[in-house]
């Protein structure tokens, strides 16, 4: 028997040098290891921290990993998580509590298809498996997604290979669910005839398959402040509005009176056009067509200041400290790897204000580190578990300089 001393990043617990999934602190278990994981241990002793998974595919399906503990200790988690991260650092900042997202909000997920001689099967992989786990009743989706798996499943057995696995971005707008489709069957004249149809008959916003647009009856859009904005197919978008609006908060309360922005990583302007309320807003983002749709949505809305764009690769040609010196306040909303390049820069530009939001509270750690050694304070930090019940933490913080 072991006595599980701590959980990894991933959320899975270390005791007697062997990782064990779905267990908590504190709890006795024992189980059979292979090649030093322990993938079901049988729970001898529980900690009064666990509790009965509240969704019924949660055995076999791999998209939660701390469904088994209580609301208050997957936020303390969380919470430890980054505050670890931090002193790894050297770095203390007050860390505020967890904003985190209810169930049924999630209104974008990548879910997996795979053709069957029987059908279709549609859903998440079980954990550390290749395996598909179909999920009609999950937790974590808003009822519009599960609304649209017949859809999914429809189009994995038309276009899908019983070869390849086919991936489906489905993403909730204004209009309705669109499905993006990557890794299907090239297109043919019977795939452009009969795709567009199921669209039709399942009354999605959106298809496309491997990047090609096949279906709409208008774009679909999405509210970022007072703009509409229709994101490419399958584009990035924060998982939750509940989170969206947290972060966005805490945006907003860091960059504060600054009449002059910069938004790095901007994507299609979800902090770059609520900011244009009240400041001007140059938006920098790598891909062109998430460019474009912010730019489009910023001229389609009344009473929003000035915002320019700008396609760069940031982590290639990061903006320097000449460019940056006309900013009083940037937003930096890098992906998992961080923002080194670009933190760089900024550490030697003096810029007053920056809002810095991640995903990896390591690499923000990192980041943080440079900054407050180019004399910046880091005032605080707000935790946001929009990913509910997942090892994946989300933050915002801000950064002054005086």
């Amino acid at each position: 028997m072991t006595v599980i001393e701590r959980l990894t990043l991933r959320a899975e617990g270390v005791g007697d040098g062997l990782v064990f999934a779905r267990v908590l602190p504190g709890e006795t278990v024992e189980g059979t290891a292979v090649e030093g994981r322990v993938a079901q241990p049988r729970i001898v002793t529980p900690s009064p921290q666990r509790v009965a998974a509240p969704c019924r595919h949660y055995k076999a399906c791999g998209g939660c990993a701390l469904m088994h503990a209580s609301d208050g200790f997957v936020a303390d988690w969380k919470l430890g998580v980054v505050r670890q991260a931090l002193i790894a650092q050297g770095l203390d900042a007050p860390l505020r509590p967890v904003l985190t997202s209810p169930p049924g909000s999630r209104r974008r997920a990548t879910l997996t298809g795979r053709r069957l001689k029987s059908g279709a099967l549609v859903g998440f992989h079980g954990r550390a498996s290749d395996t598909v786990t179909p999920v009609p009743d999950c937790r974590l989706l808003d009822p519009a997604l599960l609304a649209a798996l017949p859809a999914m499943e429809a189009l994995v057995l038309e276009g899908g290979s019983r070869k390849a696995e086919v991936r489906l971005t489905a993403t909730l707008f204004l209009q309705g669910v669109e499905i993006a489709v990557e890794g299907g069957k090239p297109l043919d004249t019977a795939l452009r005839l009969s795709l567009p149809r199921i669209a039709g008959q399942h009354r999605l916003a959106r298809l496309s398959w491997n990047g090609e647009v096949l279906a709409q009856e208008e774009p679909p859009v999405l509210a970022m402040g007072r703009a509409r904005v229709s994101p490419p197919p399958g584009a990035f978008l924060q998982a939750t509005p509940q989170g969206e609006a947290a972060l966005l908060d805490a945006v907003r309360e860091a960059v504060g009176p600054a009449r002059q922005v910069l938004d790095l990583f901007a994507g299609c302007g979800t902090f770059a056009l609520p900011l244009a309320e009240t400041a001007e807003v140059h938006a920098v983002e790598a891909a062109a067509p998430m460019l474009a749709a912010l730019d489009r949505g910023w001229r389609g809305a009344s009473g929003l200041k000035r915002v320019t764009t700008e396609a760069r690769d940031l982590f290639r040609r990061p903006l320097l400290p000449d460019e940056l010196a006309r900013f009083q306040a940037v937003v930096l909303d890098p992906p998992r790897a961080g923002a080194e390049a670009q933190v760089a820069e900024l550490a030697h530009a003096a810029v007053p204000v920056i809002a810095h939001v991640s995903c990896n509270p390591v690499s923000f750690a990192r980041d943080a580190r440079t900054l407050v050694n180019a004399g910046y304070r880091l005032d605080w930090v707000q935790v946001v578990d929009q990913f509910r019940w997942s090892a994946h933490v989300e933050l915002a913080a801000r950064f002054h300089r005086n």
